[in-house]
């Protein structure tokens, strides 16, 4: 970053901008994959022909590293390498749903959505909103990656403030409030059904809620919404105040008042909107509908609703953006559209360039089994010390954070380390629903600065339309505030509730 007439800076902006210029000497992120891959292979060849007593949960065996070196792994890897590139899940979440975003963009049926908003909105009160909607974007799967943080800094820039606070609240409440949700998600049924298995290791008939920690995500969503609004107006945007915008000059709208074809064409937007939504309730609500899944259900991972969350967006947007332009005149004719989409995936090409890396390091990561190794060391650790029930929930949390340095899905941890933690406390009296909850708390705090998190480098992306000078330091250190922030007052929330007796949710406990 470039700074012109920034405020005298604090003892904390020293720091920040440390870890700015460290972070910002890393190789590219797609050289940085290729080389922490080839660690990976390294590490994998030399810890291979040791045998570790820990026992991996996934097959009741000790734990193995797999060297990925050898003739056949190497012969794997490359046999599979376009199918581990094609199938890595964020690369087409973003594609699909870009597709749609861009057309809503070319149209002008977001600008016009903006400026209705900011109409109505003090430009004080974006911070909260702006990261309350990105705690509900939970809801939509990954939406809140692909839509809520590119909008964030679309919705600053258009009020007159930097565009990069607003990426920074988004993100924050995307992905540093990952767990905190006012409304359940299909992530919560897929950690239940992980919980419950795990319980069941040591109390076969135990059964665990889906909604066992949904009134503690409620009261997170709070806490997320008020501490970060107080990190993006007192830390952030104070830190980037004379940071220039040297970036495409189209990514930085202009605030104007809404013309009489805007203003049609929004109407006009809006109300097929909010018919598709109603259509989409209508048809998902009767017990027999195809959206439910075998179990009758919405909300379950496997439900076609939830599975089908990215393609409703991209109709979200392409149905209400087609129409805008229409009705606006801004859109003459379907070529229109079709050079809209063409558009928006022109500037994806540099992401794909980094998915394609990341892809091929997290598969090799996993195929090691190093992660798992790491994971599992550190539990038997942890459970070694012996250490009173409130510090132990403090050791998981933290050691949460530590594991999710280097995995990113939220499930395939808890996949992992739910067989270790749950029967490991329910040994020590403490119930699944806190074990789970304490999970999330260190799950969702440290997604905001590490790298290895998918969606990441994407983030960095979105910084760069604005100040090309952005890289992972940059995204770092604005970042860490809130992860600290969050990761302390979130810990502090789950003891209040578990010391005054706050139920975590439906049929929940503490202890059993």
């Amino acid at each position: 970053m470039t700074t012109d007439t920034a405020p005298p800076p604090t003892r904390l902006d020293r720091i920040l901008a440390t870890i700015e210029r460290v972070g910002n000497k890393l190789p590219d992120p797609a050289l940085l994959f290729v080389i922490l891959m080839l660690v990976v292979w390294a590490v994998s060849a030399l810890l291979a022909p040791i045998g570790f007593s820990e026992i991996d949960p996934r097959n009741g065996q000790p734990i193995r590293v797999v060297n990925q070196l050898t003739g056949s792994a190497i012969a794997t890897f490359l046999s599979n390498l376009v199918t581990t590139f094609t199938g890595f899940h964020p690369l087409g979440v973003v594609l699909v749903a870009l597709l749609g975003v861009g057309v809503a963009e070319h149209t002008g049926f977001i600008t016009a959505g903006l400026k209705g908003l900011l109409s109505v909105t003090t430009p004080k009160l974006l911070s909260p909103l702006l990261i309350f909607v990105a705690t509900l974007s939970h809801t939509a799967a990954d939406a809140g990656y692909v839509l809520v943080i590119p909008l964030g800094a679309v919705i600053f820039a258009a009020a007159g403030r930097h565009p990069l606070a607003g990426i920074a609240a988004a993100f924050a409440g995307v992905s540093g409030g990952f767990s905190a949700n006012l409304i359940p998600s299909s992530l919560d049924p897929l950690l239940q059904g992980l919980t419950q298995s795990a319980a069941q290791l040591i109390e076969p008939g135990r059964q665990v809620n889906p909604l066992n920690n949904w009134y503690f995500l409620i009261a997170s969503t709070f806490l997320i919404v008020s501490v970060g609004w107080f990190i993006t107006d007192r830390i952030i945007e104070p830190r980037l105040r004379g940071v220039r915008l040297d970036g495409d000059a189209s990514a930085m709208p202009k605030m104007e008042a809404l013309t009489g074809g805007e203003r049609r064409g929004l109407r006009a937007a809006l109300a097929a909107m909010v018919g598709g939504m109603l259509l989409l309730a209508l048809v998902s609500w009767p017990e027999g509908s195809p959206f439910r899944s075998p179990q009758g259900t919405l909300t379950a991972a496997d439900a076609p609703l939830m599975r089908s969350i990215v393609p409703l967006i991209f109709l979200l947007f392409l149905l209400p953006g087609v129409v805008f332009g229409y009705v606006s005149g801004s859109v003459t004719s379907h070529r229109d559209i079709i050079q809209a989409m063409s558009k928006s995936m022109s500037t994806m090409g540099y992401y794909i360039v980094l998915a394609f890396f990341a892809s091929l390091f997290i598969a090799a990561f996993g195929q090691s089994n190093l992660g798992a190794l790491f994971a599992l060391k550190g539990a038997n650790a942890l459970e070694a010390l012996a250490l009173p029930p409130q510090v132990m929930i403090i050791g998981i949390i933290l050691l949460t954070t530590s594991v999710n340095l280097l995995i990113g899905s939220s499930s395939a941890k808890w996949a992992l380390l739910a067989p270790i933690f749950v029967p490991m406390l329910m040994q020590l009296g403490l119930s699944p629903d806190l074990t789970q909850a304490a999970y999330r708390v260190g799950d969702s705090s440290t997604n905001i600065i590490t790298p290895m998190m998918p969606y990441f480098p994407l983030v960095v992306v979105y910084a760069k339309r604005y100040v090309t000078g952005t890289g992972i330091g940059t995204v770092v250190s604005l970042m860490l505030p809130y992860s600290v922030t969050f990761l302390s007052v979130w810990t502090l929330l789950l003891l209040l509730f578990w010391g005054l007796g706050i139920p975590l949710g439906l049929q929940a406990s503490y202890t059993l």
